[in-house]
């Protein structure tokens, strides 16, 4: 609904502008879905954030084990903005959001209150980045006019025509399995990012771009379905009620997964699930993290008179385990090229299955983590020595992993030189 004209002058009152928050100590208090949609874009800023909460999503909780950010699970404290450049009140307590805003206040910190935006002193607009550009655009509080604009500027940044609303478009319905690329929030598709623009729910992957999360209206809800390695998972039966009942009610549902929603994401099974129910699916192919991940390290998958083939497995069951359905056998009698996902905790048994098969052990051997985003690694082996080499590194998923003659390649796309091994 449009506000009115005098609160819409009062917003034209705010001041836009782009803060370098790089090794800055930013407060967050709050883990729920809404400081969740807004730690993409800090971290990947460069801030030094810090997140205070009783609580914290799955994805929360991975950004601090993976040392993106620090996290205290306790409730907030008068003085927990001491050294903050920057805060936010994300709880949904408006009593703790105050007190955030008041210390804040006091000691001339700029605030932004998720809850009730104009009782802060920021205001975060809504964003969107092409090509070194940065795009922000505030409505008087008009979140869906701001967040629709933004959308629209960045789609005519790319080639498109710029409108302030697609409300001539016919409006999406039932749910749309996204495949988000790789990581860089760059990698997702035009059409991903168009029907994200629209969603009226999201339900997304931890390994989904955060900062994709951020672009979203303040109307969207964002349900958090991370399936942690080794820890917090949503149950997959959940994630497939979860579609079904927010698109029965009416909600233009988005699926936003890592990479491709069939590449080891339980896409079908999710398509299965929501056309069995009687909704609508739309899928969108992603960049699969198998193919760009190695091309972002300057490894191709495939290389002319190297190798004829490559084999894409999933490493999230034992060689020799009863549930195994890969022939490693098989596998080490292949010349070219092994693209491992989700392997980096039993890489030490996979290669062992390798050699044993016939593989050489010289076999170079490559890891990639974090692969396309400003954190990406790069760790080189052979097969004799991956395993060290992975716990010497202390490599944490997500990491790819490729095994084959290509894997000694390695030219900086930019530069042209050989890749630091790291």
């Amino acid at each position: 609904m449009p506000v009115s004209a005098a609160a819409a002058a009062e917003d034209e009152t705010s001041y836009l502008v782009g803060l370098d928050l790089r090794g800055r100590r930013v407060v967050i208090v709050g883990g729920g879905s809404v400081a969740q949609r807004r730690l993409g874009l800090l971290v990947a800023s460069g801030a030094d954030v810090h997140v205070v909460a009783r609580a914290a999503t799955p994805v929360v909780e991975s950004m601090a084990t993976k040392g993106r950010i620090s996290l205290d699970l306790r409730d907030y404290r008068d003085g927990d903005l001491d050294g903050a450049w920057y805060a936010m009140a994300c709880t949904d307590e408006p009593e703790t959001n105050a007190a955030v805003v008041a210390e804040a206040e006091r000691n001339r910190i700029f605030c932004v209150r998720a809850d009730n935006a104009r009782h802060g002193s920021a205001v975060t607009p809504a964003t969107a980045r092409y090509e070194g550009l940065t795009v922000g655009v505030l409505a008087g509080g008009d979140h869906r006019r701001s967040a629709a604009v933004r959308t629209s500027i960045r789609d005519a940044l790319a080639g498109a025509a710029v409108t302030e609303f697609a409300e001539t478009a016919p409006r999406p319905v039932g749910v749309a399995l996204v495949g988000g690329g790789p990581g860089d929030p760059d990698l997702i598709t035009v059409r991903g990012r168009r029907l994200l623009a629209r969603a009226d729910v999201v339900v997304a992957d931890h390994l989904a771009p955060q900062e994709l999360l951020a672009e979203l209206d303040s109307h969207v809800e964002v349900i958090d379905a991370a399936k942690l390695p080794y820890g917090r998972a949503m149950a997959q039966q959940v994630i497939n009620d979860t579609l079904i009942d927010r698109a029965k009610a009416g909600k233009f549902v988005v699926r936003l997964k890592g990479g491709d929603p069939y590449v080891f994401g339980r896409g079908y099974e999710e398509l299965e699930a929501c056309t069995a129910a009687g909704i609508p699916v739309t899928v969108v192919p992603g960049i699969t993290s198998a193919i760009s991940v190695p091309s972002a390290a300057g490894i191709p998958v495939t290389h002319r008179g190297v190798t004829h083939e490559f084999v894409v497995v999933s490493g999230h069951v034992a060689p020799g385990h009863p549930d195994s359905l890969t022939d490693w056998d098989a596998l080490a009698k292949l010349r070219g090229t092994l693209v491992l996902l989700m392997a980096v905790e039993r890489i030490e048994q996979f290669a062992d299955a390798l050699i044993a098969g016939g593989r050489p052990t010289d076999t170079p051997v490559v890891v990639v983590q974090e692969g396309t985003l400003s954190s990406q690694r790069v760790v080189r082996a052979d097969l004799s020595t991956v395993a060290q080499r992975v716990r010497d590194e202390a490599v944490r998923p997500p990491a790819i992993i490729v095994i084959g003659p290509v894997a000694g390649f390695g030219l900086d796309p930019q530069t042209g030189a050989d890749s630091d091994g790291g």
